[in-house]
């Protein structure tokens, strides 16, 4: 699946001289963490966060540096948070070097994106333009869609089932110590073998599990200690 496949194309956003009174009642009745910011030709030019509107003076939260750390810290940095804490309109408050994926990006690169810098959505675009974003709400909703499509896939033999599950386990590279076995009967799989850990054993369920067609899997996998397979 791909970012167009998920994506809230109905996006709520602001232009750069909304102020950030209007941002916050936005983010509050629409019960959203971030709002982009577009010109009028819908260019993408920043976003505002919850996390910009955290820090102010008229609700006595704005951030207070010691005179020691005053001292001590980049003339810019303490410019830059003057000016997102007094600021009063979205070209002031945004952030505007945004991270973006384009309307093919796979969901998986979307959500490396957002789990690694610690962002909770990321917008869509094309030519620059605002099309869409994804939320990690969005992706849980892919999820569930991904899920049923799954569980309504249609009949498969045990002999190639077999050949899938097996093919499955084999690209992992953790499961195998030279007796491992697939056997399927009536698209029920029961796994034969050994394995070094607990985890180990709950990969190997999980990986079969998650082979279409598979209705439900036997575990008769036998335990060793990684020691013995080294003698």
């Amino acid at each position: 699946m791909q970012a167009r496949d998920v994506m809230t194309t109905s996006v709520v956003t602001v232009g750069p001289d909304a102020g950030v009174g209007e941002i916050a009642k936005l983010l509050l009745g629409h019960r959203i963490s971030g709002v982009p910011v577009v010109d009028a030709e819908a260019r993408l030019l920043g976003i505002v966060t919850e996390g910009d509107l955290m820090r102010r003076p008229e609700i006595e939260t704005e951030r207070q540096r010691s005179w020691w750390l005053r001292i001590l810290a980049d003339p810019r940095d303490i410019a830059k948070e003057y000016a997102q804490s007094h600021g009063t309109r979205a070209r002031d408050v945004m952030t505007a070097q945004v991270i973006t994926v384009a309307e093919d990006a796979p969901l998986g690169e979307i959500a490396r994106l957002l789990e690694e810098r610690r962002i909770k959505r990321v917008p869509v675009v094309r030519d620059g333009k605002l099309v869409g974003i994804v939320s990690r709400a969005n992706l849980l909703q892919g999820l569930a869609a991904r899920s049923d499509a799954v569980r309504t896939v249609a009949p498969i033999d045990d002999r190639s089932l077999r050949e899938r599950v097996a093919a499955v386990l084999a690209r992992q590279g953790w499961t195998s110590h030279g007796t491992f076995n697939v056997i399927v009967t009536d698209g029920v799989v029961e796994l034969w073998g050994l394995v070094e850990s607990d985890e180990e054993r709950k990969a190997v369920r999980i990986a079969a599990e998650g082979v279409p067609g598979v209705r439900a899997v036997k575990d008769h996998l036998g335990a060793v200690r990684p020691w013995v397979l080294g003698t």
